[in-house]
């Protein structure tokens, strides 16, 4: 056997997809808290208090293009143990996409700010229990939302008005999609309840390869029917 030929089946085995799949994690998962880490300190040290809604919106900002780093970087990750680079995609990603998703972003955090200071507030507002349930549904479809903008600005380059389109389409047209990321919100809304905002953190990079898996059938069709 030669040293090439032994070299490239240690790159391409199975244990060496996997360990190129956990580094590639554990690197995108350092750089993405290094990116949003000015907001998420600020987050972990917050008090859960109704009046501090806003605060917590505004120290989730950087959150945003990091998060459309990861999904970048673990997009176009290597499957070669040989031949890894995923700081440099991190960076890339981040570079070309955070204006974009900032424009995505931004609004998002606006909106869930103003239904949170209302769900703290409900006791005294004076309305309606249906009203409390029908704004956590808007919660929840405004994330869910913002996962598929996340990924398409991440990996397409699209105007955010047809982002912002697209994302409302396949919210039914890929309804597994749709489902597999409720699914990750519920688990991440429970971690953070139970322990803290530090936790989901801690995995954010797991969190968005998730996406990224559930997310496949949206992407093969954005990029079938939606590019050139």
């Amino acid at each position: 056997m030669s040293d090439a030929t032994a070299e490239r089946r240690f790159g391409e085995g199975p244990l060496s997809r996997v360990s190129a799949f956990v580094y590639t994690l554990l690197v995108v998962e350092f750089l993405l808290l290094a990116a949003a880490s000015p907001g998420l300190a600020g987050l972990v040290l917050l008090e859960r208090d109704a009046a501090n809604v806003p605060l917590a919106a505004v120290c989730l900002l950087p959150a945003g293009p990091a998060l459309s780093a990861a999904l970048y970087a673990l997009h176009h990750r290597r499957l070669d143990l040989t031949d890894l680079h995923p700081a440099a995609a991190f960076w890339r990603g981040y570079k070309a996409n955070a204006a974009g998703v900032l424009k995505l972003w931004v609004p998002w955090l606006a909106w869930l700010a103003v239904i949170g200071a209302n769900l703290a507030n409900f006791a005294v507002a004076g309305v309606p229990g249906w009203w409390g349930v029908l704004s956590v549904l808007i919660a929840v479809a405004a994330t869910l939302w913002v996962a598929n903008a996340l990924v398409i600005t991440s990996l397409f380059a699209f105007r955010a008005r047809d982002v912002a389109r697209l994302s409302v389409y396949f919210l039914t047209r890929s309804p597994r999609a749709t489902l597999g990321n409720t699914g990750l919100l519920a688990v991440a809304a429970v971690v953070t309840l139970v322990a803290s905002e530090a936790v989901p953190a801690l995995l954010a990079s797991v969190f968005a390869a998730a996406i990224l898996l559930n997310s496949r059938t949206m992407i093969a069709e954005v990029r079938e029917r939606f590019t050139a």
